[in-house]
């Protein structure tokens, strides 16, 4: 399995902004998390409120924990809101299960970290992730 680097992540997230200011989206954060969980690296624009990297993080983690892109969980969370509600209060990491984070797959389609952001629409959110993963050389789920 590889891993995904320290390189790899900045060039997702400077893609990512990137994107978000080609867009005219609203001042995004962006957070990149590796397999364990454990932030790569992380940045929030000028003018994007203080709460926007720990959504960011939330989604991401929420996204690797289930190991599905956090649209999925979105419609799920949606059919069970009591299990993602007991999810979201027991989870040792944030947990945010609303659209705006991908999974980040190697090129043997190994998972090896997700992209989650947070500032504009989920749609929003979400295709700057996707952006900056191709940026980055790498695919989603």
């Amino acid at each position: 399995m590889t891993t995904l680097t320290l390189q790899q992540a900045q060039t997702l997230v400077t893609a990512a902004l990137a994107e978000a200011r080609a867009q005219g989206y609203k001042p995004m954060g962006v957070v990149v998390v590796d397999a364990a969980a454990q932030v790569k690296t992380l940045a929030r624009e000028d003018g994007a409120s203080g709460l926007r990297l720990d959504i960011a993080t939330g989604k991401a983690c929420a996204a690797l924990g289930m190991g599905v892109s956090s649209r999925v969980l979105t419609q799920r969370a949606k059919d069970l809101p009591a299990f993602f509600i007991s999810l979201a209060s027991v989870s040792s990491q944030k947990f945010v299960p609303q659209t705006g984070a991908v999974l980040i797959k190697d090129a043997a389609g190994e998972v090896i970290g997700a992209a989650g952001a947070s500032g504009g629409t989920g749609d929003e959110d979400e295709a700057i992730c996707i952006a900056g993963i191709a940026a980055a050389g790498l695919s989603h789920g």
